[in-house]
């Protein structure tokens, strides 16, 4: 459970909205993410199949402190193979 608060970069309140993207499923992805991979400078992704049948992957780009979740960027995928780890 996050106890933290989740804020959100200009840059990813822009890309959510031209990508059709809510607030509340970005948050929730974080809140209860499907998986949690490790990225660049810090930041981690979490992610989560969802869309008909889950179909599609949404990637929520976080850089973590000890205050708050920020939100880097936010996008979704079909490329499920290629993010999903199975290890």
């Amino acid at each position: 459970m996050v106890d933290k608060p989740i804020n959100f970069s200009g840059h990813a309140r822009f890309e959510m909205k031209r990508r059709g993207i809510s607030q509340a499923l970005a948050e929730a992805t974080i809140r209860a993410p499907g998986q949690v991979v490790p990225s660049v400078k810090g930041r981690d992704i979490y992610q989560s199949l969802i869309g008909r049948l889950g179909r599609l992957l949404l990637r929520v780009i976080v850089k973590e402190d000890e205050n708050a979740y920020h939100v880097v960027t936010v996008y979704k995928t079909s490329r499920i193979k290629k993010y999903w780890s199975e290890s």
